[in-house]
C-alpha cells in the first residue's frame, strides 16, 4: 500500500501538536496511530463530551470525525501550497457509549485535485460501531 501522506514520516507528535489549543485538545482527542492511508485517534467520554443524560453527544462524535478527516486530508497535500477545509459532514449514531473512550478512524474514499471524502469510523473499546461519518473537504490554494 502507497503512503497517501504528504511528509511520509509523519508523526503522532507532529499531529498532537497541530491540535493544541484547539477544539480536539480542549476534548481530549489523543492521536493513536498513522497507518499508510488511515488516521486514527480517540477521545474520553467523560464531562467535557456527555451530553445530560451521561451518554456521548453525538456534536462530540461529529467534532472527533471533523478533526480526523481534516486532518487526513491536510497532511496529504503540500501544507506550502494548499490547505484543506471541510465543506460538509454527515453522521449516523449508531450505539451510545457511557464511560471510556471512543476511537475513530479515517480512510479516504476520494482524493481529488480540488476536494476529498473521507469516511470515519468511530467504535467503543470493544471495537463496536458507535458512529459512522463522511466529511467532504475542500483542498483550496494557500494564501501564505
Amino acid at each position: 500500500m502507497d503512503v497517501i501522506w504528504f511528509n511520509p514520516a509523519l508523526s503522532l507528535e507532529e499531529l498532537q501538536l497541530l491540535g493544541a489549543n484547539t477544539m480536539g485538545d480542549h476534548l481530549g482527542i489523543r492521536w493513536e496511530e498513522i497507518g499508510p492511508d488511515f488516521l486514527v485517534a480517540s477521545m474520553p467520554v467523560d464531562h467535557r463530551t456527555q451530553q445530560p443524560y451521561g451518554l456521548l453527544h453525538g456534536g462530540a462524535s461529529v467534532a472527533l470525525a471533523e478533526t480526523l478527516g481534516s486532518v487526513g486530508a491536510a497532511m496529504s497535500v503540500n501544507p506550502e501550497k494548499w490547505i484543506a477545509v471541510g465543506m460538509e459532514i454527515n453522521a449516523n449514531h449508531i450505539r451510545s457509549v457511557r464511560e471510556g473512550r471512543v476511537f475513530g478512524t479515517a480512510r479516504p474514499v476520494h482524493r481529488g485535485a480540488s476536494s476529498q471524502v473521507w469516511e470515519i469510523r468511530i467504535e467503543d473499546q470493544q471495537g463496536k460501531l458507535v458512529c459512522i461519518s463522511r466529511l467532504t473537504v475542500a483542498i483550496l490554494k494557500s494564501r501564505s
